[in-house]
């Protein structure tokens, strides 16, 4: 007669619900889940497992490989994040250095005031270029996110909490705070 055949799992829980031929015996139900497997088709639960086995494997050696690729960009990316601000800032510095090699003798305070303005004119747009903005808040009211009061001041002339002067600018860097603006602030006389 030949055998039946039946799902292994089926078998399974049929042995476990009970079998009178060898109760509590552990072996005979083993063995009769391996008869059950080995009499199914080829196409079964050993071949099925295997194969998401197989794709388990491959899918984390595929994310093994994805965190290292980003952990080596990220890396890259910290080392040369600063490269196109720097090849920026090399043409500021060989203004200052032209600057320096000019004949003493042929400078006038005029032409030292221009050649400072024009380095400071490229400087500014460097910074520009690399979405540094200039906070320069002079005539608007105070504000303690990006204003940083050094002294109070009476005025009749403008409102009370009024930026009247900045003695140093402040800076934002895609609207990052980066240094407040240090200000004097007006009040009441």
């Amino acid at each position: 007669m030949k055998p039946k055949k039946v799902n292994p799992f089926e078998e399974a829980v049929e042995i476990e619900v009970g079998s009178d031929d060898h109760p509590g015996d552990a072996a005979s139900d083993g063995s009769q889940l391996e008869e059950a497997i080995a009499d199914s088709e080829p196409d079964t639960a050993e071949e099925e497992l295997a194969r998401h086995r197989e794709a388990m494997l491959r899918m984390q050696a595929e994310m093994e490989n994805l965190r290292k690729r980003m952990l080596r960009e990220q890396e890259k990316s910290r080392k040369f994040a600063l490269e196109r601000v720097m090849k920026d800032l090399l043409q500021v510095r060989d203004s200052l250095e032209l600057g320096l090699e000019v004949d003493p003798e042929s400078l006038t305070v005029d032409s030292l005031k221009e050649g400072q303005e024009l380095t400071l004119k490229m400087l500014g747009k460097v910074l520009e270029d690399h979405h540094l903005e200039v906070i320069d808040p002079v005539g608007q009211p105070f504000d303690p996110e990006f204003h940083q009061a050094m002294t109070m001041l009476p005025s009749e002339e403008v409102d009370e909490n009024t930026v009247i002067e900045v003695l140093q600018k402040g800076f934002r860097l895609h609207d990052r705070l980066i240094r407040p603006a240090m200000v004097v602030v007006s009040r009441k006389p």
